[in-house]
Formats: C-alpha cells, structure tokens, sequence
C-alpha cells in the first residue's frame, strides 16, 4: 500500500492529485520551484518540497533531484502527473530502479508510444487504421522533399517525440515545406530535447476523439469511453466534452475496442488516452497516444462517476481493475473548458502578471479544478492554464445552458484570458448543434475580433466611464480627509501641492473632492472612443446620494450612476435600467462584467498622456512576452515587404513570429540571437515606408 506520495507536478494538477490522497489518507508530498513557493497547492500539501530554480530544467524536469526527495522523505511512489516527466521513459525506469513506484506507465510503453513513429508501427501491426506518412531513418531534406510529394500536400511535420501541439507545422505546398521542417525541428529540440520530425497526410477538417485507457498489471484492458476535443486553437485544446456528438453507437464500439487493441500491443498499464482523427464519412484514423493522465479527464469522471487519479494509484500498488467492460455505462454530458491566461487579441500569445480578481460560481453540476487565487503571480516559465470550468448535466443541451452560465459568472482580472472566447465558442451555432471540426475557431475567428472591437450599444463605455469617477471621487475624497477636511481643518478651494489629485486632472469642481470634468480615451480592442465625463451638481453632493454622472460618447449625453455594493460589484443605473456590474481597475486596465459578458478596456487620460514623451522607440517592434530571440532574419539597414519574417521569440516552448507591420526599413536591431528579452522589449527600430 502507498502511504506517501510525492506529486512531481504543479498548480491545478498537483492539487487535483493532492485531493484523492487525503480521500485515500495518503501522505501528499509536493515539488516546488522558487516561480511556485506561493501557490495553493504548496500550502495544501502535507509536506511541500522546494526542487529547484524557475525554469522547468533546473525544477520540474530535474529527475535526479526530485528521486533523491521522495527517497530522502519516505515516499513509496511518485505520480507524474502530465506534462514534464510524466511520459519520459528514463525517469519511469529510473524510479523503478531506485525502488520508487512510478503511478504511470512502464518505461517500455512509454517509449513506443511516446515516439509517434514507432507508435503508428505498433498500430499498424495491431490492426488499427492509420494516415498515410512517411517515419523513416532517412530525415534527409532531400528524403523528405521526395516523401512529401509521394504522400500529397497538404500534410503535417509533426514531432516525433511529445505531444502537446508543440513541434506541429501545417504544410500546404512545396514551398512551405522547408521553413517548416526548421521550425517543427527547433520548437521539438526546446520542448522535448528531440529534434526529429515525421510527415502525415493532413486531413483539412476532421474532429478530434479520444478514448480514455485504463489497464492493470494483470492484462485486463478497458477503454472507459471517448472524449470530443475538436475545439482547437495551435493544435492545443480550449474545449473538450463526453461523450462526442459524432459517434454512432456502432461507431463507438469498434473505436473504443480499436484504443484498446492499441494499449494491449504495448502492454500497457495505468492511465493513457489513444488519439484519432475521423473524417465526415466516419472513417477513422489512429493520432497517437499519450501515456499518462489527460488534462481533460474530469469530463470522463463525470460521465462514469469515477476517480481517475485513484484508479491509477491502485494499479501502481497492483490491484486489478475492479470493472469490466460491460458494467461501465456513460450517463449525462459534460463539457470543460480551459480557462487559459492568454490574448487571444494577440494571437493567443501568453500573459503573465498578478491575478487580481479570480471568482466562478459553485452549485451542482459545476466543477472548477484551479491552479491559482486571487493575488498568485502568473509567470513565463510554465504553461498558460489557469483553471479547468468543467459542467455536467442530464442532457447536452442543458449541460451547455450550464456552461454558458458558468462562464457568465466568472470573473477573472488581472491579465487577459480567454474567457470572453470561450463564451463566443459556446454561443457559436455549430458547436450548439455539435457538428463542428478542428477547423471551428480557424473559421470564425475575424467574427470574434469584430465583436471585441465594438463594445455594444455604449454600455461597456459607460460602466468604464462610472468607474472611472468612482476613482476618482474616491481619491480626492481620500486626499481631502488626509489634509483634515472632514473636520474643517483644511481649507482646499484651491489646491497646489504636488501630491493633489486636482493637479493630476483638467476642470472644474463642485466641491472640495467632487470630480469636475474628466476626459477618457477607451481602448477596446483595435478601436479608441474619446469619452467625457461629468458630475451632475445638484446631486454631486446630496447627504446619502450616489451622483449622478452626464457621460458625452460621440456627441451624445447620457446619465449614469454607479451604485456601489462594496468589493467590486454593485449596479449600473442607467435612469430606467439597472444592471448588475463586477469590475476591477488596476493601473490602466478596466476589467468589467456585465450582461455575463465580460470586457477589458484600457483608460487613458488625456492629460496625462500629453505630458509624456513618445520616444524615438515608437517607430519600433516589441516583444510579444517574455522569451529568448532564436533567430533573426532581417539584418539592420534592410528594406522589407509587409508581412516579411523579422525574426523569432521562443517563449513558453512556442514560437513567435514577428513580422513587418507594413511595407519598412529595419532601421537598427536591438538584440541577438541567443539574448533574453522581457515583455514590450524594443526588439527592433522599424520604418513605415511613405505612402502616396
């Protein structure tokens, strides 16, 4: 039996595993990196571990460091979790050498299915449909040109090692097919420390299923149903449900026995999920599988009413599977959906920075598996997810009612998410409907970019522009306080020290911390809107009144109100309307919930920005995000197209294009290959060629 068990992950899984050891009365041990010393997982566990330095080489992938702690403090078993070591080979051999129970697969399973190659070989000779490809020894790119013609464009250069969308190019003609092969290569030797690549036919606009695996140490296989995860944006998945609305009963029986026959070729034990591709005329094709436990797992908890986790660590300590095949039945729907921090304004590139607010709502049928609270710090050294927003219900249609509502009382702030995205998938009709594809975000999403840009009928500007005088009145009352005006000690008509609000604003006051006349520009999105803002007099000062605010958009005045009910929520009165608001401001950010949507709105104030110096970097190409400069195409001094490759940034094991804005001149480079560099770092001076 394992009494102590030490959890070589972080964040959502780490307290994921965390909660079936107390379930189990297991001791659960965690690892941590100097990035996670203040995460709730750290402060949950029985006994928390640091490992190492930040980055995941020096910590989370540091096998001989974290054998040598679950050894040093009495632990019988390590669960791997997923990602870092969870499908390496090396480090469930090595456990197994020093004594240690790895809670995953044997070393010889991973191996073959964790080289997607050999893995397809191993399909084959089980009998399981494969695509089209090429996986030979001869990775020439000579071999390589020649292969790819046989098998016909477009196709895949895909990673022989790892999974995770990391080291995946899409290849549409000849002419893409060697940048390609670079780039697959570089981003699979950063992830995975294994460069090599395979070519597969590409199927333009399949789904994506899978089959979750379970198998003893006794050679009883089961698969425990399929999970939808067509919802894809850079080959990584935002939306996963059970079971697809694709399958067939019929359709569902021979690929659940297929995933199985493929687990039972390997000899596998413990946790493991086969991946197909199925096209529309319901033919389907083995992926590859992964050999460890899924992000998406809940879905299959709860549509089976089992513990996964616990599953597991009772195979490690060599129980048999207590179930047979016959007795698992599905019942109800559930769909998750990864709340992840990052832009999807900006090409989904990855955020970081402090979580400010971080509230979902609770109830039956509702799940949150989270990594983080209210305060953590998101950094740049790990992977994007946030949290797991997982629902379940009798039917489909209600689960996703659910869904839409779980996400509508969400409130996250802080960072960007992809939380308004996700609720535009949801409301998409082709997901409504469950006749989507791998190509459902790819093909509407210029219609979520124009829906980001316009904030609606002005309610969004008019809830930013309440809270923006809420500030305001609040720091000047604050102010006037300070200098002794509630009490008459101060006398402030006029005010001229340097630390008065008044000098930080442009206007007239109807008393000594009233707001007067307030300009804002609202960024939403790729549009600006100038907005101004003002007290109404004879209410600016009522005993026990909320103001009344005259809010001028594009011509038009309109009253507002803000009624506060404390922590960030309260009402937007618009004069015959209330609404319910949830906001956040933090520096210039305005984070704002309303009608279960949700916004992010940058303010600027006029005056202030007229006081600041553009810079000669204006002229300039910044970082997307914290990361290293791989490469560098464009050499200073060179004239380039719109649209030309400037150069790389690998950050978070993926890579970033920056490329020209317009037709230019790079003007001067900044950094070189090989160099660090941060968030909003001047990479390089670039000129707009003149027009006209």
């Amino acid at each position: 039996m394992i009494t102590s068990l030490l959890i070589a992950n972080r964040a959502e899984i780490a307290r994921r595993i965390l909660r079936t050891c107390r379930e189990m009365g297991i001791r659960g041990v965690v690892i941590y990196s100097d990035a996670d010393a203040d995460t709730p997982a750290v402060r949950e566990a029985d006994l928390a571990l640091r490992v190492g330095a930040a980055p995941a080489a020096e910590s989370y992938l540091n096998a001989e460091t974290i054998l040598a702690l679950a050894l040093g403090n009495g632990c019988e078993a390590i669960h791997p979790g997923y990602g870092f070591l969870s499908e390496s080979a090396a480090f469930s051999a090595a456990c197994a050498g020093r004594g240690v129970i790895f809670v995953g697969a044997p070393p010889e399973a991973i191996r073959a299915m964790g080289d997607k190659a050999e893995a397809k070989r191993r399909a084959v000779e089980a009998g399981v449909p494969v695509l089209p490809g090429f996986d030979g020894e001869n990775a020439s790119p000579a071999a390589l040109k020649r292969e790819a013609a046989r098998i016909g464009f477009p196709l895949l250069v895909k990673a022989v090692g790892g999974g995770g969308g990391r080291g995946i190019r899409i290849v549409r003609d000849a002419a893409e097919l060697e940048e390609a092969l670079a780039s697959a290569r570089r981003e699979a030797e950063a992830a995975f420390g294994d460069g090599r690549v395979m070519l597969e036919r590409f199927l333009d606009a399949p789904r994506h299923v899978e089959f979750q695996i379970m198998a003893d140490r006794q050679g009883t296989v089961l698969h425990l149903f399929e999970r939808e995860c067509s919802v894809q944006r850079r080959h990584q998945k935002i939306i996963e449900e059970a079971p697809s609305p694709a399958l067939t009963p019929a359709l569902r029986e021979a690929m659940g026995a297929a995933a199985a026959q493929a687990a039972r070729a390997v000899g596998y034990v413990g946790a493991g999920t086969v991946e197909f591709l199925l096209d529309g005329e319901g033919r389907y094709y083995f992926l590859e599988m992964n050999t460890r436990l899924q992000v998406e797992h809940p879905v299959t908890e709860l549509t089976l009413g089992l513990d996964l986790v616990r599953m597991q660590i009772e195979i490690a300590e060599g129980r048999p599977l207590a179930l047979a095949q016959g007795e698992l039945t599905p019942r109800g729907h559930a769909i998750e959906c990864r709340l992840n921090a990052e832009d999807p304004a900006r090409e989904f590139l990855p955020a970081t920075g402090r979580l400010g607010r971080f509230d979902f709502p609770s109830g039956p049928g509702l799940r949150v598996d989270a990594g983080f609270e209210a305060g953590s710090e998101i950094t740049p050294h790990y992977d994007s997810l946030l949290a797991k927003l997982i629902c379940w219900g009798p039917t489909r249609e209600e689960t996703l009612r659910k869904a839409r509502r779980m996400l509508a009382g969400s409130f996250v702030s802080g960072l960007p998410t992809n939380l308004s995205f996700l609720q535009w998938v949801l409301e998409r009709p082709a997901f409504a409907e469950g006749r989507y594809t791998t190509r459902l975000l790819e093909e509407g999403a210029a219609d979520w970019r124009s829906a980001q840009d316009e904030p609606g009928p002005g309610e969004w500007l008019l809830a930013a522009a309440a809270v923006d005088a809420r500030l305001v009145r609040m720091e000047r009352l604050a102010w006037w306080r300070a200098q002794g005006g509630a009490n008459g000690a101060a006398h402030l008509d006029a005010p001229h020290a340097a630390e008065s609000p008044w000098e930080r604003a442009i206007g007239w006051r109807a008393s000594s911390h009233t707001i007067g006349l307030l300009r804002r520009v609202y960024h939403c999105g790729a549009r600006r809107y100038d907005v101004s803002i003002v007290e109404t007099p004879d209410t600016a000062d009522a005993a026990g009144a909320v103001p009344w605010l005259s809010v001028t958009i594009d011509g038009i005045a309109r009253p507002v109100r803000l009624l506060d009910d404390g922590n960030g929520q309260g009402r937007l009165d618009l004069g015959t309307v209330r609404l319910p608001l949830r906001w956040d401001a933090r520096g210039a950010e305005r984070w704002l919930a309303l009608r279960g949507q949700h916004r992010r709105l940058i303010a600027e104030d006029p005056a202030a920005s007229a006081l600041k110096s553009v810079g000669a970097a204006a002229g300039g190409l910044r970082a997307p995000l914290p990361g290293k400069v791989i490469r560098i195409v464009a050499a200073a001094g060179q004239t380039v197209a719109a649209g030309e490759l400037l150069m790389i940034v690998e950050a978070m094991k993926v890579e970033h294009r920056i490329h020209a804005p317009v037709a230019g001149k790079v003007e001067a480079l900044h950094f070189a290959e090989g160099d660090r560099c941060d968030r909003d770092d001047l990479l390089l001076d670039f000129t707009a060629d003149e027009v006209g």
